[in-house]
């Protein structure tokens, strides 16, 4: 069934906003994207940070260390990364550089993502190397990375080229 204006469902929608209004709308996106990532991510490194005072962590194999450190850099620097467009915004505050804000924090919420995405490849390659062997551990560890990409990377750039494909004007 076709909208009542008569348009496609797959026409882009056209929005009628000034370029602020469209800067605080991108804005107030990113923020929400963050917060949901940044409880996550939060979590995760609570989870992470506990583990050396377990006991079976002494029984730990020595790549499964260096696997818990690297997960731990990489969670540190995922929760920097997200955090950052809102110290970002404290320092830029009635400057007049949204531009900048919305710029400089997508860059950083996908580099927070793909930090993110590595943890939780560490993780589930620790987490299986332990229960299971390291072996199945880094199986566990590359199966996790390539849904993370297939999900957060190839679909939506898939999804996206495809409807370029319908209409090579979108």
């Amino acid at each position: 069934m076709k909208p009542p204006d008569g348009s496609s469902d797959d026409a882009p929608v056209e929005r009628h906003e000034t370029p602020a209004e469209r800067l605080d709308r991108n804005w107030s996106e990113l923020l929400q994207e963050l917060r949901v990532t940044q409880t996550g991510i939060q979590i995760l490194t609570g989870f992470l940070l506990i583990l050396p005072f377990q006991a079976r962590f002494l029984d730990l194999d020595p790549a499964l260390v260096a696997v818990f450190l690297a997960a731990v850099v990489f969670s540190a620097l995922a929760t920097a990364l997200v955090l950052a467009p809102v110290a970002a915004h404290r320092l830029l505050f009635r400057r007049h550089e949204k531009d900048v804000l919305v710029d400089l924090g997508g860059w950083m919420a996908k580099a927070g993502l793909c930090c993110l995405a590595l943890t939780v490849g560490l993780v589930a390659t620790l987490v299986v190397g332990l229960v299971v062997g390291v072996p199945a551990g880094w199986v566990a560890g590359v199966v996790a990375l390539a849904v993370f990409a297939a999900l957060w990377l190839a679909a939506p750039l898939w999804t996206l080229n495809r409807r370029r494909g319908r209409h090579p004007y979108v």
